[in-house]
């Protein structure tokens, strides 16, 4: 037994190492790509630094690629997944609150539903979507991507969880005999002790819908009005099989330049995280324990 325990601990640092190389190795060449020809990307070490020269002219070329069309793409980006997030809160929030402090009829009824809709496939509910979208004639507009982006089932079922098994029922019970009214419990007790979990809430909602693809390439079908995730697909449709001189000197889409724009579309999303990671523990570990 205490050699089986001696041989655990290696082949588990084994395995985490053949885990973190799996992970990093794709990343590390993502941000040498940019520094790279296109030929030396095809032709030479995978983990090879070209130039700061190289990394400069992708970056030029990749904003001025169509009159800065990458920008407009991160700004959409940007409006659809804000504005969908702070409807997702607004929905998320008081729907897990109520569910978990209150009783009606139908609320296991709810319950269940949310459970069934949060398990289901986002692209499954891509067609019925679109369908309710076309009938009130919103779509290739804004609202319809920042609409179905507020739908956001896990959200209510993590605020459920939360508030359902980690704040004690005396709590409130003691803010009622004090003379709160149900919103003023909701809004003076509930949401401050539910910060970590309303950032969690936020920081999947943010980027589930910074990361959604088919939703915005069914309902979109201007390009200017395109998600980066979108815009990135578009780039890679327009990239040439091969350069071998690099353009010489043509603005032009190549694979340095659509391995700089995945980066631009990364960086967010890496940005929240680390700026937001002590919450976001925080809010994982919320609902562990019972008090």
């Amino acid at each position: 037994m205490a050699m089986l325990r001696r041989c655990a601990r290696p082949l588990a640092v084994v395995v985490m190492l053949l885990f973190t190389a799996f992970f990093v190795v794709p990343i590390v060449w993502l941000l040498l790509a940019p520094t790279k020809t296109d030929h030396q990307l095809v032709f030479e070490g995978p983990f090879s630094f070209g130039s700061f020269g190289n990394f400069a002219r992708a970056w030029r070329t990749m904003f001025d690629f169509q009159d800065g069309a990458l920008l407009q793409w991160v700004k959409n980006s940007a409006i659809y997944s804000i504005g969908g997030l702070v409807i997702a809160l607004a929905s998320a929030v008081p729907a897990g609150y109520g569910l978990a402090r209150t009783q009606f009829i139908g609320r296991r009824t709810l319950l269940a539903i949310t459970l069934v809709v949060m398990i289901m496939p986002a692209t499954a509910l891509v067609l019925p979507l679109f369908l309710e979208v076309n009938l009130v004639h919103l779509t290739d507009t804004a609202w319809s991507v920042i609409l179905p982006f507020g739908f956001f089932p896990f959200g209510v079922y993590l605020i459920y969880i939360y508030f359902s098994s980690t704040i004690p029922e005396d709590l409130f019970a003691a803010a009622r005999v004090d003379g709160c009214d149900e919103w003023a419990v909701f809004r003076r007790i509930a949401l401050p002790l539910a910060k970590p979990v309303v950032a969690l809430v936020a920081f999947f909602a943010f980027v589930a819908n910074w990361n959604n693809y088919f939703l915005p390439f069914l309902m979109l079908p201007d390009s200017t009005k395109y998600p980066l995730p979108v815009g990135l697909e578009y780039l890679l449709a327009s990239t040439p099989a091969f350069n071998p001189t690099n353009g010489g000197g043509q603005e032009a889409i190549y694979r340095p330049e659509l391995a700089l724009a995945t980066i631009v579309a990364i960086a967010p999303v890496l940005f929240v995280f680390l700026f937001s990671q002590r919450m976001l523990v925080s809010g994982m570990l919320a609902g562990a324990t019972k008090e």
